[in-house]
């Protein structure tokens, strides 16, 4: 009993979404509900203790069966009146869960529009966000394409340079040779 007074205390400041007022009122409850429990139990124990002292007195008794039914009687009565006393401390333990259980789901439900909103927002930004790097990654491809591209024809000049001056010198080379021959052959 005492754990659930504490489980209900704790989800119920857990969750501060709840009027004062209305907390304020299931834990008066609670706590009506829980001394009703406490009585019945207390006086279920004490029909029990009497009931025991009964049948002890009883037995010294001239009528001892008469007596006996008398006690018991009287238990039956005393224990019927302690288990209606402890359900009903049940039966409000039972209304205020399902009182919390109704003011939850009527909570979330008035949530839904909202989280429908944020949803849709976050759906937004992240659409905004896919499309801008969607952009920044075709822009940083036109410009990886563009530096390939130079670096192509940078690469082509250098080559034809390259080239040129190789042709150039094979061609000095050659008018060497031929000046050495002319020269070698003159001599």
């Amino acid at each position: 009993m005492i754990f659930g007074l504490i489980l209900a205390s704790t989800a119920s400041a857990a969750e501060p979404r709840v009027s004062p007022e209305l907390q304020a009122d299931w834990d008066t409850r609670q706590a009506q509900a829980t001394a009703m429990q406490l009585e019945g139990s207390k006086r279920l124990a004490e029909a029990q203790k009497l009931l025991d002292e009964s049948e002890v007195a009883c037995h010294k008794k001239f009528i001892v069966n008469s007596c006996l039914i008398d006690a018991r009687k009287l238990f039956n009565q005393s224990r019927n009146d302690a288990r209606q006393q402890e359900n009903e401390g049940k039966a409000i333990e039972r209304q205020i869960k399902k009182e919390q259980l109704n003011e939850s789901d009527r909570q979330r439900e008035a949530m839904v529009p909202q989280k429908e909103i944020t949803l849709q927002q976050r759906e937004a930004e992240t659409s905004a966000l896919r499309q801008e790097a969607a952009a920044e990654k075709s822009a940083t491809e036109a410009d990886k394409a563009r530096r390939a591209e130079e670096g192509a024809k940078r690469k082509a000049a250098d080559a034809e340079r390259v080239a040129k001056k190789r042709a150039d010198h094979e061609a000095k080379v050659a008018a060497k040779k031929e000046a050495a021959a002319r020269k070698a052959a003159a001599n």
